[in-house]
């Protein structure tokens, strides 16, 4: 089968910036029992005109562009997503309309914070059987529209923004070496959005528990399938949810703490957009090199969680 890895990256996060000193003044919290608990200083916010879809087709540009691709070359959009414009159509769909891709399949992935890994491995199947030649990948969240701004323990969390990378056949011995999903429904109720509200709901202690434990065993099984160790890994990108969460998967792994990207601290917790975010801002910064052995991994509702680990590079 083909060898399969990302081929470019591309992101989108809004304007506007909500510091832990603008929340102090809308709701019963502090900067410091938020950077405390969270390693969150602020989070981006897009505005009432930007919907999921609109940050999608921003991110999905930049990485048709670092690819060096037409759009027209796309064979396969897959958006991973808990915010979408619509029930219907997906936002899958309202990107490939608005890049003017004709014809290709397109859908969304729902799988919460998890869903841009239950995404990139979704699209690597199609390229390692040689059904399609270039997907595209989008990990896009608006979850401001669904966050009660009144409740302090939810409110300080999530941010908003898009992150896109595309999929290709790469030199033999790069790309994509093994996965891991996973989902466990017995903790559903731990993290939802309500259907009576319309708000984010979480239990935090039992998340926390969970993502503790899930993050770092999930690291370690992808490595393992591999055919590597924990000495072999150069750079870990994590779901970013929480610095105490990213420290634990680090430690597990024995990795420097320069060796782990931790966006959290300006972008909060953008779901299914935080690891391609994360990953891009490690790249720009020149962290992630050719032939690094890269490990991504996420958790979230439903409870969901999946990892990569991948060889980078074309």
């Amino acid at each position: 089968m083909k060898a399969v890895g990302i081929t470019g990256v591309g992101v989108y996060l809004p304007e506007e910036v909500v510091t832990n000193k603008d929340l102090e003044e809308m709701v019963e919290t502090s900067d410091k029992w938020i950077q405390t608990r969270t390693g969150i200083r602020e989070r981006r916010v897009a505005n009432r005109e930007t919907d999921t879809s609109d940050m999608a087709i921003s991110a999905a540009k930049q990485a048709l562009n670092d690819a060096g691709l037409a759009a027209k070359e796309i064979d396969f959009i897959i958006v991973a997503t808990a915010t979408p414009d619509h029930a219907v159509p997906s936002v899958a769909c309202l990107v490939q309309q608005a890049l003017g891709i004709e014809d290709v399949p397109a859908m969304d992935v729902s799988a919460a914070c998890s869903g841009f890994i239950y995404a990139l491995v979704t699209g690597k199947q199609f390229i390692e059987t040689n059904t399609y030649e270039h997907v595209l990948i989008i990990g896009s969240e608006k979850f401001s529209k669904i966050v009660d701004w009144t409740d302090r323990n939810t409110c300080v969390l999530f941010g908003d923004g898009a992150g896109a990378v595309i999929l290709s056949e790469v030199s033999a011995g790069k790309g994509i070496l093994s996965f891991e999903l996973g989902a466990d429904g017995r903790g559903a109720e731990h993290l939802l959005v309500s259907s009576e509200s319309g708000y984010v709901e979480m239990k935090g202690r039992e998340v926390f528990k969970f993502a503790v434990r899930q993050m770092p065993e999930s690291s370690l099984e992808v490595v393992r399938r591999a055919g590597l160790t924990n000495e072999d890994v150069d750079f870990l990108v994590p779901h970013q949810a929480n610095l105490r969460i990213i420290e634990a998967a680090r430690e597990r792994l024995s990795l420097a703490p320069d060796k782990v990207a931790a966006t959290v601290k300006w972008h909060g917790n953008t779901s299914a957009a935080s690891i391609p975010l994360a990953l891009f801002a490690e790249l720009q910064a020149g962290k992630i090199k050719d032939e690094d052995i890269v490990v991504m991994v996420g958790f979230g509702g439903g409870l969901t969680w999946g990892a990569v680990c991948l060889k980078w590079g074309k």
